[in-house]
């Protein structure tokens, strides 16, 4: 092994220099750093607001205290708390949702590029799962108290399976986790026809069919 690589490999044990893997959000540089939403600045983040302003209620939410209404068309509800609406968060690397299910209600099938995401089930019975790259199916049923991780990046979803409502918490590693649903994402864009029509092998009707469905 030549001389470089042996320095450079020291270095990233002893932590001097990043190592290959990166958190999704950067480390924090000080005790806090309360987001400043009323700012113009344009940074990868969000910018503080002046310590002198910061006060212990922007360290407390009740944004997940209360269920959602699942009276939609896939019976479920995410209330999400980041650093959009909880600016105390801002700098720290994590977020979290509340997840209220009707009966036979789906999260569905959707990716956080930023985020790896932890799931707690506070009541009821969901089927969820993940997909690797390699096209790899993880999936199982889940019970009131069981814990389930879904890989940042990954297509996941869940499923009520039970007879009743469901309801769980989850903790994101970002502050902006962000969330993209699979479906709305091929079929509620412009995406040529075409390419869908291949993709997926089906015909220009079925296309149109689904297109529909999730017309903006």
């Amino acid at each position: 092994m030549n001389s470089m690589w042996i320095t450079l490999s020291v270095l990233v044990m002893v932590g001097l220099v990043p190592s290959l893997t990166m958190a999704a959000d950067e480390d924090p540089l000080q005790d806090f750093c309360v987001a400043d939403t009323a700012s113009s600045t344009t940074i990868n983040g969000l910018p503080c607001k002046p310590a002198a302003q910061v006060v212990v209620g922007d360290f407390k939410s009740v944004l997940l205290k209360n269920p959602g209404t699942t009276y939609n068309y896939n019976a479920v509800n995410v209330t999400a708390a980041n650093v959009f609406n909880f600016q105390g968060l801002n700098t720290f690397g994590i977020s979290a949702v509340r997840i209220d299910f009707g009966v036979g209600g789906i999260n569905p099938p959707h990716v956080h590029p930023r985020a790896t995401e932890i799931l707690y089930v506070l009541q009821g019975s969901l089927y969820v799962g993940f997909v690797s790259t390699s096209n790899t199916l993880f999936a199982t049923i889940l019970v009131k108290g069981d814990l389930f991780v879904f890989p940042r990046g990954l297509v996941h979803f869940q499923l009520n399976v039970g007879t009743g409502i469901a309801a769980a918490f989850a903790a994101l590693s970002s502050q902006n986790p962000g969330v993209q649903q699979i479906a709305p994402a091929l079929f509620g864009t412009d995406i040529d026809d075409r390419v869908l029509q291949k993709r997926f092998r089906i015909n220009a009707r079925t296309v149109n069919t689904i297109q529909a469905a999730f017309a903006p």
